[in-house]
C-alpha cells in the first residue's frame, strides 16, 4: 500500500520519538492504553472513570444497542475512539478520525457527558473538579495559542486553551518517554518547530509550555500576563528540586496512585515512601505534588464559586489575614499533624491525610477531610510524615548549601509550628520544653567574676510560634504593644486582628520581594506567589542570617515587622512595643538605655550603635516555633534541642544548630509583655548590671 506522500510506512511527522507522528511504533508506553477490560470494577477502582453499565454512550455494541463509544468484548480498543471512515468536512480542522469532538465546544457547567459539546476524553473520564476549573473555564483559560503552537498541535488557528481542554496538557499519543500522556512531558531536545524528541519523564515541561516566558505557546505569554511565569522562579539560585537532575535519586520517582488508600490516583496521592520516608533518595517535588491541575480555580479561596473568578487564584493578602488554602491549591492533598505532647521537640505521632475535591462554599475548618490550609500541603514533605531523619542541606539540586546559617540539616516544621491551645495568650503554660521550677544559674559579672542567681524558665512563659497552623491568641492589648509595629496587612489600627489572624508559609517563602512587603513584584500578574524559587537561602523572600537587624531593612523579618520599630537605631519616636518596661517603672540601678518604657528594641539598637544590633542574638535561628515566648533564646536554659539537659547554661555567643546562631540572651525570669526589667535578663542588678554592657560591648 502506498501512503499519501509516498512510501509504504507511516510518515515520521515531527520525528518518530515526538508526539507529533503517525508512526507509533511498537512501544506504546507513551500512548493511551488499549486492550484492557473497561467495566464497573475498573471504574470503581479508579474513581474518575464513567461506569459503562450506567452510560448509554459507552459499552459493547449488540443488536439494537449502538453506543457512540464502542467497546470490543468489553475492552477499550483503538476503535473506541477512532473510526477510519469519519472525517470532517471543515478543511480547517483535523479531527483524527475521532468519533466525537476533538476539542471542547462549550465550557462545561455540569459533569454529565454532553456528546454534542464535550471533548471525546470526557466520554470516559469524569474528573472531579474539572467543571469550573481554571483550565476548563472560558472566563479564565481564554488565552489563544500562537499560530505556530496551534499548527504543531493541529488545532484550528485561534484556538483558546479552554477549547483544547484535556489536550492542553495531555496527548493520547505523547512524546516518547512521557508518563501519563503528558504533552511534551520530557526533558528531551526540541526540534526546530518546537516538538520534543524523546527524553526522560519531566512533568514540569508540560506546565512550562504555558507557565513560562519562553514557551512560545500562547499569544500573551510571559511577565505581566494572567498565566504566571513559574519557570523563571525555578531557574533562581535556590529552588525546589523540580527536575530529575536536581532530585537526589536522579530519576523521576513521582508516582501518583502509589498510596495504599483507595482511589488514590484521582487525588494524586503518593505513598510517603515515595516522598522520602525510609529512603531520602526518593525525596522529590513535581508540580502535581502541590497542585491538581484538574481542580485549580482562579479564586482567592479554595471553596469560592469558580464560575465567578477572582483577579487571581492566590490568597487574599488583606486584613484580617488567614491561612485558608487558595484556589490554586483546591483539590490538592496534604496532611494534618496529630500531637500527643506539647513539648518543643515532640514530633507528631500521626498524620491525617487530607484529600478530595471540596464543593463550592465547603466548610473551611481543619477537621474536614479535604485540604483547607496551605500548610497541610507543605507538611506532607516538610515533616516526619516524609522522613525519619530530616534531609541534609545541599542534598538536592537547588537546595540551600550545607552550612548556611550553621545548619547541616533541615528541621521538622510540623513539630515547630505546633500551636498548643493552652499556650495561647500571655499565660504560664507547662509542657513547653523549657526548664521547670527553680534552678541555679551562674553567669559572668562586670568585675571579672561570676554571679549566681535562681532562674525559673516557667512563670510567664509558653511556646511561641508564627501563626501558620493557628493563631497565637496574643492580641496587641495582651502584648501591651501597638499594632503599628507590624506592617500591612497585619497592622490593623484596632489591634484586634493581631493575635487572632494567621499566615501562610508562602508569606515568607518565595521569590524575593521589595523591602517592607511580602507581595511579589509586579502586582497580580507579576512575579508569582509560592515557594518555587528564590535568590535567597531557604527559599526566603529576603535574607535571613547573622546580619539581619539594624542596617538591613530589606531582610526577611522586616517584610512583616516594621524595621523602624524593631531595628532602626535612629528612630526618635518608636512605637509602643511589648519589649519594654512597665510605664512608670524606674530601674533601681540606673540603666541608661533609652526608650525603656516604650521600645527596648530601639533602645538596645541605639545603645549598641554602628548597625550591629542583630535579631539572632535574642531570637531563635529557625523562627517557625520555639519553646519560649516571643521565640526568645535563653542561654540559662539550653536543653534537648541542643543535645543538653534542660536548664544547662552555656557561654555567649553560642551557636548550635539548628536553633542557636550567635545567641547572646540570658533570661533569669520571663516577664509578661510590657513589664520587662533589667533584672529579668542575664543578672539581677548590682555588679551584674554590667553583664549587659559586657555582653554587648563586643558582639559577634
Amino acid at each position: 500500500m502506498t501512503i499519501q506522500g509516498g512510501g509504504n510506512t507511516m510518515p515520521p511527522g515531527a520525528g518518530v520519538t515526538s508526539g507529533y507522528t503517525r508512526n507509533l511504533g511498537t512501544d506504546l508506553t507513551n500512548d493511551h492504553p488499549i486492550s484492557f477490560t473497561f467495566d464497573t470494577s475498573l471504574a470503581q477502582a479508579d474513581g474518575e472513570l464513567r461506569d459503562p453499565q450506567n452510560e448509554p454512550h459507552l459499552g459493547t455494541r449488540s443488536a439494537g444497542v449502538q453506543p457512540v463509544v464502542p467497546l470490543e468484548q468489553g475492552q477499550a480498543q483503538c476503535i473506541s475512539c477512532h473510526d477510519p471512515h469519519i472525517r470532517s468536512t471543515n478543511t480547517n480542522e483535523n479531527i483524527k478520525f475521532l468519533r466525537l469532538n476533538r476539542l471542547q465546544k462549550v465550557s462545561p457547567v455540569v459533569t454529565a457527558f454532553d456528546a454534542s459539546n464535550d471533548i471525546i476524553c470526557l466520554a470516559c473520564h469524569d474528573k472531579a473538579g474539572w467543571v469550573g476549573s481554571a483550565h476548563a473555564d472560558d472566563q479564565v483559560a481564554n488565552e489563544q495559542y500562537t499560530d505556530n503552537a496551534a499548527t504543531l498541535r493541529e488545532f484550528p488557528l485561534g484556538t483558546q486553551v479552554w477549547e483544547s481542554a484535556c489536550l492542553a496538557c495531555h496527548d493520547t499519543h505523547a512524546v516518547q518517554g512521557s508518563r501519563r500522556l503528558l504533552r511534551e512531558g520530557t526533558d528531551g531536545p526540541n526540534a526546530a518547530n518546537g516538538a520534543k524528541q524523546g527524553g526522560s519523564p519531566a512533568v514540569e515541561e508540560t506546565c512550562y509550555a504555558c507557565h513560562s516566558s519562553d514557551g512560545g505557546t500562547l499569544v500573551t505569554q510571559g511577565f505581566n500576563t494572567e498565566v504566571p511565569d513559574i519557570k523563571s522562579d525555578f531557574s533562581l539560585a535556590t529552588h525546589m528540586p523540580i527536575t530529575s537532575l536536581d532530585q537526589a535519586g536522579g530519576t523521576e520517582v513521582h508516582d501518583i496512585g502509589s498510596s495504599s488508600l483507595p482511589e488514590s490516583g484521582k487525588d494524586f496521592l503518593e505513598s510517603n515512601l515515595k516522598l522520602g520516608k525510609g529512603n531520602l533518595l526518593n525525596r522529590h517535588v513535581e508540580c502535581t505534588d502541590c497542585h491538581n491541575p484538574h481542580r485549580v480555580i482562579k479564586n482567592r479561596r479554595f471553596n469560592d464559586d469558580p464560575f465567578t473568578p477572582a483577579v487571581a487564584g492566590t490568597h487574599d493578602h488583606t486584613a484580617p489575614h488567614s491561612n485558608i488554602a487558595s484556589g490554586v491549591l483546591r483539590g490538592a492533598w496534604g496532611v494534618e499533624p496529630i500531637y500527643l505532647a506539647t513539648e518543643f521537640g515532640s514530633e507528631p505521632f500521626d498524620f491525617q491525610v487530607k484529600r478530595g475535591n471540596p464543593p463550592v462554599y465547603a466548610p473551611t475548618d481543619v477537621n474536614q477531610s479535604y485540604v483547607t490550609r496551605e500548610y497541610q500541603v507543605c507538611l506532607k514533605c516538610h515533616s516526619n510524615y516524609a522522613f525519619d531523619t530530616p534531609p541534609m542541606l545541599g542534598s538536592s539540586g537547588g537546595n540551600t548549601l550545607y552550612g548556611a546559617n550553621g545548619l547541616t540539616r533541615y528541621t521538622n516544621q510540623a513539630m515547630e509550628f505546633q500551636a498548643p491551645l493552652l499556650h495561647k495568650g500571655e499565660v504560664t503554660a507547662t509542657g513547653s520544653g523549657s526548664a521547670v521550677g527553680n534552678y541555679t544559674c551562674t553567669f559572668p559579672n562586670n568585675i571579672g567574676g561570676t554571679k549566681t542567681e535562681t532562674c525559673n524558665a516557667e512563670p510567664n512563659n509558653h511556646r511561641g510560634w508564627h501563626p501558620v497552623m493557628d493563631n497565637t491568641g496574643r492580641t496587641a492589648a495582651i502584648r501591651n504593644m501597638s499594632a503599628s509595629n507590624f506592617l500591612d496587612p497585619f497592622n490593623d489600627t484596632s489591634g484586634a486582628n493581631v493575635g487572632n489572624q494567621t499566615m501562610y508559609c508562602s508569606d515568607c517563602h518565595g521569590s524575593g520581594t521589595a523591602a517592607g512587603t511580602v507581595v511579589p513584584a509586579g502586582g497580580e500578574n507579576g512575579n508569582p506567589w509560592g515557594p518555587h524559587g528564590s535568590n535567597n537561602n531557604f527559599l526566603l523572600k529576603g535574607p535571613w542570617d547573622t546580619n539581619t537587624g539594624d542596617g538591613n531593612p530589606d531582610h526577611l523579618c522586616f517584610k512583616c515587622h516594621d524595621y523602624d520599630n524593631y531595628a532602626w537605631r535612629n528612630n526618635p519616636s518608636p512605637g509602643l512595643s511589648g519589649f519594654r518596661t512597665a510605664i512608670g517603672y524606674t530601674e533601681p540601678n540606673g540603666c541608661l538605655i533609652s526608650h525603656k518604657p516604650v521600645n527596648l528594641h530601639i533602645g538596645h539598637a541605639q545603645k549598641i550603635g554602628s548597625s550591629r544590633f542583630r535579631c539572632v542574638w535574642c531570637h531563635t535561628a529557625v523562627p517557625h516555633g520555639w519553646k519560649n515566648k516571643a521565640l526568645l533564646v535563653n542561654l540559662n536554659d539550653v536543653g534537648p534541642e541542643a543535645g543538653q539537659v534542660a536548664g544547662t547554661q552555656v557561654s555567649s555567643p553560642y551557636t548550635r544548630e539548628p536553633y542557636y546562631l550567635n545567641s547572646m540572651l540570658r533570661i533569669v525570669n520571663f516577664a509578661q509583655s510590657g513589664n520587662w526589667k533589667a533584672s529579668d535578663c542575664g543578672g539581677g542588678g548590682g555588679p551584674t548590671q554590667g553583664w549587659m554592657a559586657g555582653n554587648c560591648s563586643n558582639p559577634p
